[in-house]
């Protein structure tokens, strides 16, 4: 097959790297890639925005196969333009991907088929957001509605926090995802991921995982899209991972057939198990950053099968198998993120970490200048390890961070943190 991944993230060259390891493969693009793809696939300079020219490389060279990596592409009706033309794709159409385009769509797909989820109100008016919050207190949470690159949530710890960051979003500071706003409960737990697979009908469980959404160490300041993860998540129990199947996977699967929008790629929820169970914190309808690195690197499946039966409606009978290995990554990030930063300072040593730890590199936001690797975006590098635990797979990632030569980045230096605790006996 010839195949197109659609993205230049961490995410999408974790993909690469992952789908040119199977036989099934002819030849792999990516568009529009980055520096570190390019050593698994060839980089395709193409606008994912830009469908024209996308079905006009696909037919030009004679596409088998499309992947889809993030989510703009997915909720702006790239895979409906795709399927429209003929062309197989994985992922969500537009209809489905509301999942993630809209925090109150899904909230109230939640309500209407009894999906747990933390309580909520969603707003077109910031003085009806206000009054709600005003009338629930703090702490609460606050999001902006569309798609804000995982930034547009704000975790009020007081009432007045709150109001700010309804004026904030409404003030247009996350553009049109602030159109509207999602106030809702603040739940009180721990955080997982659990990824599954649906052909429309069909579903086949993954891995799960655990992201640090936090940029600052023991889980402090804003979020980002993401500082590091590590998969499987302790917390995620054989019976708890069964309860999520029951309870949230399989009603939403019916709820979007039942809309006419049958979902056809990768689930990611989002959790917050609590003392009442596993509650849905959001959905987002492609593979997580950095999650998708580290459920990659412990996959033994060959991945393309699963994908192209995801897209056929054919799930039915096919499995994933697992090494048993812990995978964790660390994101090294620009000085500065997720506010501002620099751009084109120069990588280098990243071949050499991969030597001495055994580690893989994942990039980012990286791009090749005249021949010399340089940044490109706030999160750039995921230094991704594996190992018998969470501590052992910590220590060979962070052994390949100190060898890379990068002063301009920073990373958190306690990925896994509530991992080791436990392994420790400390939890």
């Amino acid at each position: 097959m010839n195949i197109l991944v659609i993205g230049s993230g961490g995410r999408e060259h974790a993909l690469c790297w992952k789908i040119a390891q199977s036989q099934m493969v002819d030849t792999l693009y990516c568009a529009p890639g980055n520096g570190g793809i390019a050593d698994v696939a060839t980089c395709v300079s193409l606008d994912p925005k830009d469908f024209d020219s996308v079905i006009s490389f696909c037919n030009e060279m004679a596409i088998d196969f499309v992947v889809v990596g993030p989510e703009d592409p997915l909720v702006a009706g790239l895979v409906d333009r795709l399927t429209e033309e003929s062309i197989l794709a994985f992922g969500p159409t537009a209809g489905a991907a509301q999942l993630e385009g809209s925090k109150g769509f899904t909230k109230d797909v939640c309500a209407k088929y009894d999906i747990p989820t933390a309580a909520y109100g969603r707003f077109a008016k910031a003085s009806d957001a206000k009054a709600y919050v005003e009338k629930q207190g703090a702490p609460i949470v606050v999001k902006a509605d569309g798609l804000a690159a995982g930034k547009g949530v704000i975790l009020a710890q007081t009432v007045d926090e709150a109001l700010t960051a309804i004026d904030d979003i409404f003030g247009g500071a996350f553009g049109d995802a602030g159109a509207e706003v999602v106030v809702e409960e603040f739940l009180t737990g721990e955080e997982a991921s659990f990824f599954v697979l649906c052909d429309g009908e069909n579903t086949i469980p993954l891995a799960t995982a655990q992201d640090h959404k936090a940029v600052g160490e023991g889980d402090t300041g804003p979020n980002t899209g993401g500082m590091g993860a590590y998969s499987p998540a302790p917390v995620m129990t054989d019976e708890l991972c069964a309860r999520v199947m029951d309870e949230i996977i399989t009603p939403t699967v019916k709820a979007m057939a039942d809309m006419g929008h049958p979902f056809k790629g990768v689930f990611f929820a989002g959790l917050m198990i609590t003392n009442d169970g596993p509650k849905l914190i959001e959905y987002n309808v492609r593979f997580g950053d950095p999650e998708c690195q580290v459920l990659m690197s412990r996959m033994t499946s060959d991945f393309v099968p699963l994908l192209v039966a995801a897209a056929k409606g054919e799930l039915d009978g096919c499995t994933a198998e697992w090494n048993d290995n812990v995978a964790l990554t660390v994101v090294m990030a620009s000085k500065g993120y997720p506010g501002a930063y620099n751009k084109g300072e120069e990588l280098s040593g990243l071949k050499a970490a991969e030597r001495k730890t055994g580690a893989t590199v994942f990039h980012a936001g990286t791009k090749l200048e005249d021949g010399i690797l340089v940044t490109n975006g706030g999160r750039v590098l995921n230094i991704t390890a594996q190992g018998a635990t969470v501590t052992e797979a910590q220590k060979i990632a962070y052994e390949a961070v100190d060898t890379i030569n990068w002063p301009g980045g920073f990373c958190r230096r306690d990925i896994g943190w509530r991992a080791i605790a436990r392994e420790k006996g400390e939890d």
